[in-house]
Protein backbone atom coordinates (compact mmCIF):
# COMPACT_ATOMS: atom_id res chain seq x y z
CA UNK A 1 0.00 0.00 0.00
CA UNK A 2 1.39 3.41 -0.91
CA UNK A 3 1.94 6.04 1.72
CA UNK A 4 -1.01 8.41 1.89
CA UNK A 5 1.40 11.31 2.33
CA UNK A 6 3.84 10.28 -0.38
CA UNK A 7 4.78 12.40 -3.36
CA UNK A 8 2.62 10.12 -5.51
CA UNK A 9 -0.46 12.22 -4.75
CA UNK A 10 0.85 15.80 -4.74
CA UNK A 11 -2.37 17.28 -6.04
CA UNK A 12 -4.67 15.65 -3.51
CA UNK A 13 -6.41 18.24 -1.30
CA UNK A 14 -4.97 18.53 2.17
CA UNK A 15 -8.23 17.25 3.66
CA UNK A 16 -7.87 14.06 1.62
CA UNK A 17 -4.18 13.67 2.38
CA UNK A 18 -4.87 13.82 6.10
CA UNK A 19 -8.00 11.69 6.14
CA UNK A 20 -7.56 9.20 9.02
CA UNK A 21 -6.79 5.63 8.00
CA UNK A 22 -7.50 4.17 11.44
CA UNK A 23 -9.99 4.95 14.18
CA UNK A 24 -7.27 6.05 16.59
CA UNK A 25 -6.23 8.75 14.10
CA UNK A 26 -9.62 10.45 14.29
CA UNK A 27 -9.47 13.78 16.11
CA UNK A 28 -12.50 14.77 18.13
CA UNK A 29 -15.77 12.98 19.00
CA UNK A 30 -14.30 11.52 22.19
CA UNK A 31 -17.85 11.26 23.57
CA UNK A 32 -18.48 8.64 20.86
CA UNK A 33 -15.03 7.19 20.18
CA UNK A 34 -13.40 7.06 23.60
CA UNK A 35 -12.94 3.74 25.42
CA UNK A 36 -16.31 2.20 26.16
CA UNK A 37 -18.17 4.87 24.18
CA UNK A 38 -20.99 4.00 21.71
CA UNK A 39 -19.23 4.29 18.35
CA UNK A 40 -16.05 2.70 19.67
CA UNK A 41 -18.14 -0.25 20.84
CA UNK A 42 -19.84 -0.37 17.43
CA UNK A 43 -16.44 -0.69 15.76
CA UNK A 44 -15.36 -3.36 18.23
CA UNK A 45 -18.61 -5.34 18.06
CA UNK A 46 -17.70 -7.25 14.91
CA UNK A 47 -21.11 -6.51 13.40
CA UNK A 48 -22.04 -3.24 11.66
CA UNK A 49 -25.42 -1.62 12.21
CA UNK A 50 -27.31 1.10 10.37
CA UNK A 51 -26.83 4.59 11.73
CA UNK A 52 -27.37 8.28 11.20
CA UNK A 53 -24.38 10.56 11.80
CA UNK A 54 -25.74 13.99 12.70
CA UNK A 55 -23.41 16.95 13.01
CA UNK A 56 -22.14 20.15 11.38
CA UNK A 57 -19.80 20.12 8.37
CA UNK A 58 -16.21 19.05 8.80
CA UNK A 59 -16.51 16.87 11.90
CA UNK A 60 -15.72 13.47 10.36
CA UNK A 61 -19.01 11.95 9.20
CA UNK A 62 -17.65 10.65 5.88
CA UNK A 63 -14.39 9.55 7.50
CA UNK A 64 -16.20 7.48 10.12
CA UNK A 65 -18.33 5.80 7.46
CA UNK A 66 -15.23 4.87 5.45
CA UNK A 67 -13.48 3.57 8.55
CA UNK A 68 -16.56 1.50 9.37
CA UNK A 69 -16.36 -0.18 5.96
CA UNK A 70 -12.65 -0.78 6.46
CA UNK A 71 -13.15 -2.22 9.94
CA UNK A 72 -15.70 -4.76 8.70
CA UNK A 73 -13.99 -5.46 5.37
CA UNK A 74 -17.11 -4.29 3.59
CA UNK A 75 -17.72 -2.79 0.18
CA UNK A 76 -18.12 0.98 0.52
CA UNK A 77 -20.62 2.73 -1.74
CA UNK A 78 -21.17 6.46 -1.31
CA UNK A 79 -23.89 8.57 -2.85
CA UNK A 80 -24.87 12.16 -2.24
CA UNK A 81 -28.48 13.16 -1.86
CA UNK A 82 -27.57 16.48 -3.46
CA UNK A 83 -26.77 14.89 -6.80
CA UNK A 84 -28.52 11.51 -6.70
CA UNK A 85 -32.02 10.16 -7.27
CA UNK A 86 -33.90 6.87 -7.14
CA UNK A 87 -31.98 5.65 -10.20
CA UNK A 88 -28.69 6.10 -8.34
CA UNK A 89 -30.11 4.28 -5.33
CA UNK A 90 -31.09 1.33 -7.53
CA UNK A 91 -27.63 1.23 -9.11
CA UNK A 92 -26.03 1.24 -5.65
CA UNK A 93 -28.27 -1.62 -4.55
CA UNK A 94 -27.40 -3.59 -7.69
CA UNK A 95 -23.70 -3.12 -6.94
CA UNK A 96 -24.25 -4.25 -3.36
CA UNK A 97 -26.06 -7.40 -4.49
CA UNK A 98 -23.34 -8.17 -7.04
CA UNK A 99 -20.63 -7.69 -4.40
CA UNK A 100 -22.40 -10.14 -2.10
CA UNK A 101 -23.03 -12.75 -4.80
CA UNK A 102 -19.63 -12.65 -6.48
CA UNK A 103 -17.27 -11.85 -3.62
CA UNK A 104 -19.28 -12.54 -0.50
CA UNK A 105 -18.68 -8.98 0.68
CA UNK A 106 -21.29 -7.07 2.61
CA UNK A 107 -21.87 -3.42 1.62
CA UNK A 108 -21.97 -0.28 3.66
CA UNK A 109 -24.07 2.28 1.80
CA UNK A 110 -23.16 5.81 2.80
CA UNK A 111 -25.67 8.55 1.94
CA UNK A 112 -24.35 12.05 2.42
CA UNK A 113 -26.84 14.86 3.11
CA UNK A 114 -29.56 12.22 3.51
CA UNK A 115 -32.04 14.88 4.68
CA UNK A 116 -32.14 16.21 1.11
CA UNK A 117 -33.86 13.04 -0.12
CA UNK A 118 -37.64 13.22 -0.18
CA UNK A 119 -39.88 10.67 1.52
CA UNK A 120 -40.11 8.37 -1.50
CA UNK A 121 -36.33 8.37 -1.95
CA UNK A 122 -35.74 7.63 1.72
CA UNK A 123 -38.35 4.86 1.62
CA UNK A 124 -36.43 3.24 -1.24
CA UNK A 125 -33.73 2.15 1.23
CA UNK A 126 -36.04 0.39 3.66
CA UNK A 127 -36.48 -3.06 2.04
CA UNK A 128 -32.75 -3.45 1.51
CA UNK A 129 -31.92 -2.38 5.06
CA UNK A 130 -34.52 -4.82 6.41
CA UNK A 131 -33.24 -7.56 4.10
CA UNK A 132 -29.74 -7.02 5.45
CA UNK A 133 -28.31 -6.47 1.98
CA UNK A 134 -26.76 -3.16 3.04
CA UNK A 135 -25.82 -1.43 6.23
CA UNK A 136 -27.14 2.09 5.87
CA UNK A 137 -25.10 5.05 7.13
CA UNK A 138 -26.66 8.44 6.58
CA UNK A 139 -24.94 11.76 7.21
CA UNK A 140 -26.90 14.92 7.91
CA UNK A 141 -26.37 18.43 9.18
CA UNK A 142 -30.07 18.73 10.00
CA UNK A 143 -32.01 17.34 12.94
CA UNK A 144 -32.95 13.81 11.80
CA UNK A 145 -36.07 13.92 13.95
CA UNK A 146 -37.49 16.42 11.46
CA UNK A 147 -35.69 15.52 8.22
CA UNK A 148 -35.45 11.70 8.18
CA UNK A 149 -38.49 9.46 7.79
CA UNK A 150 -39.55 7.81 11.01
CA UNK A 151 -39.49 4.38 9.33
CA UNK A 152 -35.85 4.80 8.32
CA UNK A 153 -34.98 6.52 11.58
CA UNK A 154 -36.38 3.61 13.60
CA UNK A 155 -33.95 1.27 11.86
CA UNK A 156 -30.86 3.39 12.47
CA UNK A 157 -29.01 4.46 15.59
CA UNK A 158 -28.47 8.22 15.72
CA UNK A 159 -25.03 9.46 16.75
CA UNK A 160 -24.58 13.19 17.38
CA UNK A 161 -21.19 14.56 16.31
CA UNK A 162 -19.88 17.80 17.80
CA UNK A 163 -17.79 20.62 16.30
CA UNK A 164 -14.11 20.22 17.06
CA UNK A 165 -12.85 22.19 20.04
CA UNK A 166 -10.00 24.65 19.70
CA UNK A 167 -7.65 22.11 21.28
CA UNK A 168 -8.75 19.43 18.81
CA UNK A 169 -8.35 21.81 15.87
CA UNK A 170 -4.92 22.60 17.28
CA UNK A 171 -4.05 18.90 17.12
CA UNK A 172 -5.20 18.78 13.51
CA UNK A 173 -3.19 21.91 12.75
CA UNK A 174 -0.04 20.30 14.18
CA UNK A 175 -0.66 17.09 12.24
CA UNK A 176 -1.06 19.00 8.99
CA UNK A 177 2.05 21.05 9.66
CA UNK A 178 4.19 18.02 10.49
CA UNK A 179 2.98 15.77 7.69
CA UNK A 180 2.00 17.96 4.78
CA UNK A 181 3.32 21.48 5.41
CA UNK A 182 6.91 20.59 6.20
CA UNK A 183 9.13 23.64 5.86
CA UNK A 184 6.51 26.16 6.99
CA UNK A 185 6.57 27.64 10.45
CA UNK A 186 3.61 29.40 12.07
CA UNK A 187 3.53 32.03 14.79
CA UNK A 188 1.21 31.45 17.72
CA UNK A 189 -0.94 34.33 16.51
CA UNK A 190 -1.28 32.83 13.03
CA UNK A 191 -2.22 29.45 14.43
CA UNK A 192 -4.76 30.96 16.81
CA UNK A 193 -6.30 33.02 14.02
CA UNK A 194 -6.69 30.04 11.67
CA UNK A 195 -8.05 27.75 14.36
CA UNK A 196 -10.56 30.38 15.45
CA UNK A 197 -11.67 31.10 11.89
CA UNK A 198 -12.25 27.38 11.26
CA UNK A 199 -14.99 27.49 13.93
CA UNK A 200 -15.00 23.78 14.75
CA UNK A 201 -14.80 22.63 11.11
CA UNK A 202 -11.78 20.42 10.37
CA UNK A 203 -12.22 20.61 6.60
CA UNK A 204 -12.37 24.38 6.72
CA UNK A 205 -9.15 24.52 8.74
CA UNK A 206 -7.33 22.34 6.22
CA UNK A 207 -8.65 24.40 3.31
CA UNK A 208 -7.43 27.55 5.05
CA UNK A 209 -4.01 26.00 5.54
CA UNK A 210 -3.83 25.28 1.81
CA UNK A 211 -4.60 28.93 1.13
CA UNK A 212 -1.90 30.01 3.56
CA UNK A 213 0.58 27.62 1.98
CA UNK A 214 -0.15 29.09 -1.45
CA UNK A 215 0.23 32.62 -0.11
CA UNK A 216 3.56 31.73 1.52
CA UNK A 217 4.85 30.14 -1.70
CA UNK A 218 3.79 33.21 -3.66
CA UNK A 219 5.71 35.47 -1.30
CA UNK A 220 8.58 33.01 -1.12
CA UNK A 221 8.54 32.93 2.69
CA UNK A 222 8.65 30.02 5.10
CA UNK A 223 7.49 31.81 8.26
CA UNK A 224 3.76 32.47 8.49
CA UNK A 225 2.87 35.29 10.86
CA UNK A 226 -0.54 36.67 11.77
CA UNK A 227 -0.45 39.32 9.03
CA UNK A 228 0.20 36.75 6.31
CA UNK A 229 -2.55 34.54 7.67
CA UNK A 230 -4.98 37.46 7.67
CA UNK A 231 -4.07 38.31 4.10
CA UNK A 232 -4.68 34.71 3.05
CA UNK A 233 -8.07 34.71 4.76
CA UNK A 234 -8.94 37.97 3.01
CA UNK A 235 -8.45 36.15 -0.30
CA UNK A 236 -10.75 33.30 0.64
CA UNK A 237 -13.72 34.59 -1.29
CA UNK A 238 -15.06 36.74 1.53
CA UNK A 239 -15.18 40.52 1.34
CA UNK A 240 -14.70 41.44 4.97
CA UNK A 241 -11.84 43.83 4.23
CA UNK A 242 -13.86 46.41 2.28
CA UNK A 243 -13.15 49.15 4.79
CA UNK A 244 -9.85 47.78 6.05
CA UNK A 245 -11.35 45.75 8.93
CA UNK A 246 -10.85 42.00 9.06
CA UNK A 247 -13.38 39.30 9.76
CA UNK A 248 -12.80 39.06 13.48
CA UNK A 249 -12.67 42.80 13.89
CA UNK A 250 -16.16 42.98 12.45
CA UNK A 251 -17.61 40.16 14.54
CA UNK A 252 -16.03 41.86 17.54
CA UNK A 253 -17.68 45.14 16.55
CA UNK A 254 -21.06 43.39 16.25
CA UNK A 255 -20.70 41.74 19.64
CA UNK A 256 -19.58 44.93 21.35
CA UNK A 257 -22.38 46.94 19.74
CA UNK A 258 -24.91 44.49 21.18
CA UNK A 259 -23.19 44.54 24.58
CA UNK A 260 -23.14 48.35 24.43
CA UNK A 261 -26.92 48.47 23.79
CA UNK A 262 -26.60 50.12 20.36
CA UNK A 263 -29.21 48.49 18.08
CA UNK A 264 -28.35 50.66 15.10
CA UNK A 265 -24.63 49.90 15.22
CA UNK A 266 -25.42 46.22 15.77
CA UNK A 267 -27.59 46.21 12.65
CA UNK A 268 -24.84 48.00 10.72
CA UNK A 269 -22.24 45.36 11.52
CA UNK A 270 -24.66 42.48 10.97
CA UNK A 271 -25.64 43.76 7.53
CA UNK A 272 -22.04 44.58 6.67
CA UNK A 273 -20.98 41.00 7.40
CA UNK A 274 -23.92 39.50 5.52
CA UNK A 275 -23.11 41.74 2.56
CA UNK A 276 -19.51 40.56 2.76
CA UNK A 277 -20.52 36.92 2.43
CA UNK A 278 -20.41 35.83 6.07
CA UNK A 279 -22.09 32.52 6.81
CA UNK A 280 -25.43 33.52 8.41
CA UNK A 281 -25.39 30.40 10.58
CA UNK A 282 -21.96 31.36 11.90
CA UNK A 283 -23.41 34.75 12.80
CA UNK A 284 -26.35 32.94 14.38
CA UNK A 285 -24.04 30.95 16.64
CA UNK A 286 -22.34 34.14 17.74
CA UNK A 287 -25.71 35.79 18.42
CA UNK A 288 -26.65 32.84 20.65
CA UNK A 289 -23.40 33.34 22.54
CA UNK A 290 -24.20 37.03 23.01
CA UNK A 291 -27.54 36.07 24.55
CA UNK A 292 -25.89 33.82 27.13
CA UNK A 293 -22.76 35.86 27.78
CA UNK A 294 -24.09 39.41 27.88
CA UNK A 295 -27.83 39.23 28.62
CA UNK A 296 -28.13 36.05 30.66
CA UNK A 297 -30.80 36.01 33.34
CA UNK A 298 -31.42 39.73 33.05
CA UNK A 299 -33.76 38.64 30.23
CA UNK A 300 -33.92 34.84 29.73
CA UNK A 301 -36.14 35.36 26.68
CA UNK A 302 -33.12 36.60 24.77
CA UNK A 303 -31.61 33.12 24.45
CA UNK A 304 -34.84 31.60 23.16
CA UNK A 305 -35.28 34.40 20.63
CA UNK A 306 -31.70 33.95 19.43
CA UNK A 307 -32.22 30.19 19.02
CA UNK A 308 -35.50 30.82 17.22
CA UNK A 309 -33.69 33.15 14.81
CA UNK A 310 -31.14 30.45 13.96
CA UNK A 311 -33.86 27.85 13.49
CA UNK A 312 -35.82 30.27 11.30
CA UNK A 313 -32.79 30.79 9.07
CA UNK A 314 -32.26 27.03 8.84
CA UNK A 315 -35.87 26.66 7.71
CA UNK A 316 -36.20 29.62 5.35
CA UNK A 317 -32.67 30.36 4.22
CA UNK A 318 -31.77 33.68 2.62
CA UNK A 319 -33.06 36.37 2.49
CA UNK A 320 -36.11 35.68 4.68
CA UNK A 321 -34.15 34.03 7.47
CA UNK A 322 -31.73 36.94 7.72
CA UNK A 323 -34.56 39.15 8.96
CA UNK A 324 -34.94 36.84 11.96
CA UNK A 325 -31.23 37.28 12.72
CA UNK A 326 -31.68 41.04 12.52
CA UNK A 327 -34.64 40.86 14.90
CA UNK A 328 -32.56 38.89 17.38
CA UNK A 329 -29.65 41.34 17.17
CA UNK A 330 -31.92 44.33 17.83
CA UNK A 331 -33.64 42.57 20.74
CA UNK A 332 -30.32 41.62 22.32
CA UNK A 333 -29.01 45.16 21.90
CA UNK A 334 -31.97 46.75 23.72
CA UNK A 335 -32.30 44.03 26.39
CA UNK A 336 -30.96 44.61 29.94
CA UNK A 337 -27.42 43.32 30.26
CA UNK A 338 -25.82 40.91 32.71
CA UNK A 339 -22.74 38.73 32.51
CA UNK A 340 -23.29 37.38 36.03
CA UNK A 341 -23.95 33.80 34.88
CA UNK A 342 -20.97 33.93 32.51
CA UNK A 343 -18.70 35.11 35.34
CA UNK A 344 -20.18 32.60 37.79
CA UNK A 345 -19.69 29.72 35.36
CA UNK A 346 -16.05 30.62 34.71
CA UNK A 347 -15.38 31.02 38.43
CA UNK A 348 -17.01 27.67 39.20
CA UNK A 349 -15.01 25.93 36.47
CA UNK A 350 -11.78 27.44 37.77
CA UNK A 351 -12.66 26.44 41.34
CA UNK A 352 -13.46 22.84 40.38
CA UNK A 353 -10.28 22.55 38.34
CA UNK A 354 -8.16 23.52 41.31
CA UNK A 355 -10.12 21.66 43.98
CA UNK A 356 -9.99 17.99 44.94
CA UNK A 357 -12.84 15.53 44.46
CA UNK A 358 -15.28 15.64 47.34
CA UNK A 359 -17.93 13.10 48.34
CA UNK A 360 -21.61 13.81 47.80
CA UNK A 361 -23.25 14.39 51.22
CA UNK A 362 -25.15 11.30 52.29
CA UNK A 363 -28.46 13.17 52.65
CA UNK A 364 -28.23 14.25 48.99
CA UNK A 365 -27.48 10.78 47.61
CA UNK A 366 -29.94 8.79 45.55
CA UNK A 367 -31.41 5.73 47.29
CA UNK A 368 -33.16 3.52 44.71
CA UNK A 369 -32.44 0.24 46.54
CA UNK A 370 -33.11 -1.15 50.00
CA UNK A 371 -29.40 -1.52 50.70
CA UNK A 372 -28.75 2.13 49.90
CA UNK A 373 -31.54 3.18 52.23
CA UNK A 374 -30.10 0.98 54.97
CA UNK A 375 -26.75 2.68 54.44
CA UNK A 376 -28.41 6.02 55.08
CA UNK A 377 -28.49 7.33 51.53
CA UNK A 378 -31.00 10.17 51.34
CA UNK A 379 -31.65 10.08 55.10
CA UNK A 380 -32.72 13.40 56.61
CA UNK A 381 -33.06 15.01 53.20
CA UNK A 382 -35.52 17.89 53.46
CA UNK A 383 -37.93 18.07 50.53
CA UNK A 384 -38.05 21.78 49.73
CA UNK A 385 -41.66 21.74 48.53
CA UNK A 386 -42.80 20.65 51.98
CA UNK A 387 -41.04 23.55 53.69
CA UNK A 388 -42.33 27.12 54.21
CA UNK A 389 -41.91 29.15 51.00
CA UNK A 390 -40.72 25.90 49.36
CA UNK A 391 -37.28 26.55 50.85
CA UNK A 392 -35.40 24.36 53.33
CA UNK A 393 -33.79 27.13 55.34
CA UNK A 394 -30.32 26.29 56.62
CA UNK A 395 -29.90 23.24 54.38
CA UNK A 396 -26.39 22.71 52.96
CA UNK A 397 -26.03 21.43 49.39
CA UNK A 398 -22.27 21.58 48.97
CA UNK A 399 -20.02 18.70 50.10
CA UNK A 400 -19.85 18.42 53.88
CA UNK A 401 -16.22 19.54 53.99
CA UNK A 402 -16.77 22.57 51.77
CA UNK A 403 -18.28 25.84 52.92
CA UNK A 404 -20.83 27.55 50.69
CA UNK A 405 -19.18 29.33 47.78
CA UNK A 406 -21.02 32.26 46.19
CA UNK A 407 -20.17 32.00 42.50
CA UNK A 408 -23.30 33.74 41.22
CA UNK A 409 -23.66 37.44 41.99
CA UNK A 410 -26.80 38.73 40.24
CA UNK A 411 -26.91 42.28 38.95
CA UNK A 412 -29.75 44.71 39.76
CA UNK A 413 -30.75 44.85 36.05
CA UNK A 414 -33.84 43.34 34.45
CA UNK A 415 -35.20 40.08 35.85
CA UNK A 416 -31.91 39.54 37.63
CA UNK A 417 -32.82 42.34 40.01
CA UNK A 418 -35.79 40.24 41.16
CA UNK A 419 -33.52 37.20 41.40
CA UNK A 420 -31.14 39.17 43.62
CA UNK A 421 -34.02 40.16 45.91
CA UNK A 422 -35.19 36.55 46.14
CA UNK A 423 -31.71 35.24 46.99
CA UNK A 424 -31.25 37.94 49.62
CA UNK A 425 -34.53 36.93 51.23
CA UNK A 426 -33.50 33.27 51.31
CA UNK A 427 -30.21 34.17 52.94
CA UNK A 428 -32.17 36.03 55.61
CA UNK A 429 -34.16 32.87 56.29
CA UNK A 430 -30.89 30.96 56.68
CA UNK A 431 -29.60 33.54 59.16
CA UNK A 432 -32.81 33.52 61.20
CA UNK A 433 -32.44 29.77 61.67
CA UNK A 434 -29.02 30.28 63.23
CA UNK A 435 -30.36 32.64 65.91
Amino acid sequence: MSDLFSQGVPDAPLAEQLRPRALDEVIGQSHLLGPGKPLRLAFESGKPHSMILWGPPGVGKTTLARLMAQAFNSEFIAISAVFSGVKDIREAIDRARLSLQQFGRHTILFVDEVHRFNKAQQDAFLPFVEEGLVTFIGATTENPSFEVNSALLSRAQVYVLQPLSEDELGQLFDRAKNKALVGLSFSDGAKSLLVGYADGDARRLLNLLEQVKTAAETRKVQAVDEDLARDALAQSGRRFDKGGEEFYDQISALHKSVRGSSPDAALYWLCRMLDGGADPLYLGRRIVRMATEDIGLADPRALRLALDAVETYERLGSPEGELALAEAVVYLAVAPKSNAVYVAYNNARAFIKGDRSRAVPIHLRNAPTKLMKELGYGHAYRYAHDEPEAYAAGEHYFPDDLATVNFYQPTPRGLEGKIAERLAHLRELDEELKK
